[in-house]
This record gives structure tokens, C-alpha cells and sequence, in this order.
């Protein structure tokens, strides 16, 4: 079930000027909705990634005694997941069985898998949005031996799904997320700041163990994010990751509307 959607206050309905999204800015062909936001209510988008994903060594991993070619199935919820695991095979001279199975959280990652492995003689299986769309496929093939690439915070919603199955699935951190340097930002001055995990927000106060927010609006994606706002005294007044509201991009557009309407209506 998705969060219900967090409405604003209508006193926070103030101008934006700024806005910053903490993470890395998209490509050019996926950048069009925040510059059309930019465009249309005369605002400044501004990304900075606030935090950052180091792979392990190949000595690192060793550690873990724990390789790939023992299991039949990999269960991948990110690019980054696909990325590294492919990288480590690479540096420990692992090629993976052509009969190996692969569990993607959607059609992207499976799709994403074409770089490195070859569709007529592999297994793909990709759910709609996450892995828990395919629970009947997983049952159909719980004989398999299960192996999850993560990070080094895990994935509690996988192993928790397979706990539920009573399937055995193998965790195994193959990178981890470390904080970007934030000082550049003198005390975070933006109208609206944009987060998409936990992670990004600890970061924050890793750095700015002062932060306010004032009349500074917060805006999340996913029930975690907000959880961690709420958690550390702040107020979620935009909130993404529901129908109304897919995305971030979305979400500000619709708190836009209303804050910045004297310059879209000027616009038309």
C-alpha cells in the first residue's frame, strides 16, 4: 500500500526560488521535467548528491568467503547491484553457469542485464516495480540456491520476503554508501530541499549537525524517507511515491502550482 500523500500547510505555500535535490543530477534525457519546472515557474534546481557508493576490492570481498558461483539464482534490486556484481565476478575470475537465474525488481534492471550477460541463454525474470511482485515465480523455483547483491546496509525488504517464503537467500555486500562532502552548501539555503532515502538525510546531519528547517520545505519519496525526516524533528511537507504524486518531479510540480502560480499563470 503506498504512503498517503502528505499534504503542505497552506502557510508553507510560500515562493520557491531554489530548490535542491540530493542526489547527482540525471542525464540530459531524463533531466526534461526539472527543466520544465525550471522553465515554467522560474525556480533554480540545484542537485548535489549527498552521498556516494564505493565498491568493495576484490580483497575486501574475499573476506566474506561467500561466492557467486555457488548459488543458481541472483536476485538484483538496483543497477548498482548488476554493476558491481558483474565487476567483482570480473575481478575474481567467476563466470557465472549459463543456466543461472536471474531475479530482477523490474523490467529496467532486466533490461540492464544486456550488458553483460546474453538473453538466449540465460533465465531473466523481472516483477513490475519491486521483487515481491514476483513471489508466485520465486515459489515456482525455491529449490534454487538464492544470492542477493546489497550494500553494505542490506535489504531488509528481500530477506524479509524470503523469511516470509521460508526460502534461503545469501546476502552478500559488494559496496557500500559513504557521505559526499556537503561543505560547500553553507548550511543547506534552499526553499525546498528533496530526498529520496535515509541514507541522504543522515548525511546530512552527519555535516550540519545544527540544521534547521525554518520556513525551509522538506519533500520525500517513499514512507523511509519520511520516517527518517520525522525522526530527526523535521516536518514533511511535500511528499512523492504515491499516484497522485510518482515521482519527485511530479510532487513539486504540484506544490509549484500553487507557491510560484503568479509566474505560471504569467508564463501562459
Amino acid at each position: 500500500m503506498s504512503a498517503p500523500a502528505v499534504p503542505a500547510q497552506e502557510e508553507t505555500y510560500k515562493r520557491v526560488h531554489n530548490i535542491l535535490i540530493s542526489q547527482a543530477a540525471p542525464p540530459p534525457t531524463q533531466r526534461q521535467p526539472y527543466e520544465e519546472l525550471e522553465k515554467r515557474y522560474g525556480v533554480r534546481i540545484d542537485f548535489v548528491p549527498f552521498v556516494q557508493v564505493e565498491g568493495l576490492t576484490e580483497k575486501e570481498y574475499r573476506k566474506n568467503r561467500i561466492y557467486p558461483y555457488d548459488y543458481t539464482a541472483i536476485v538484483f534490486t538496483s543497477r548498482t547491484a548488476v554493476d558491481h556484481f558483474f565487476r567483482l565476478c570480473a575481478e575474481l575470475r567467476i563466470k557465472m553457469s549459463e543456466e543461472t537465474r536471474y531475479f530482477c525488481a523490474n523490467e529496467g534492471i532486466a533490461n540492464y542485464l544486456q550488458k553483460f550477460i546474453n538473453f538466449r541463454k540465460r533465465r531473466v525474470f523481472n516483477g513490475e516495480r519491486s521483487i515481491a511482485d514476483m513471489r508466485s515465480y520465486i515459489q515456482r523455483h525455491k529449490s534454487e540456491r538464492f544470492f542477493l547483491p546489497c550494500s553494505d546496509q542490506g535489504n531488509p525488504e528481500v530477506t524479509q520476503l524470503f523469511a516470509e517464503m521460508k526460502i534461503p537467500i545469501q546476502e552478500a555486500v559488494m559496496y557500500r554508501t559513504v557521505n559526499t562532502d556537503l561543505s560547500h552548501l553553507k548550511d543547506i539555503k534552499y526553499d525546498i530541499i528533496a530526498f529520496f532515502s535515509a541514507l541522504e538525510i543522515k548525511s546530512m546531519f552527519d555535516q550540519f549537525p545544527d540544521f534547521k528547517q525554518e520556513d525551509r520545505r522538506i519533500c520525500v519519496f517513499g514512507k523511509v524517507a519520511q520516517k527518517a525526516v520525522e525522526e530527526s524533528g523535521l516536518t514533511v511537507n511535500i511528499f512523492a511515491g504515491t499516484p497522485e504524486a510518482p515521482s519527485i518531479a511530479v510532487a513539486l510540480e504540484n506544490y509549484l502550482k500553487i507557491s510560484n502560480k503568479d509566474i505560471a499563470n504569467a508564463a501562459r
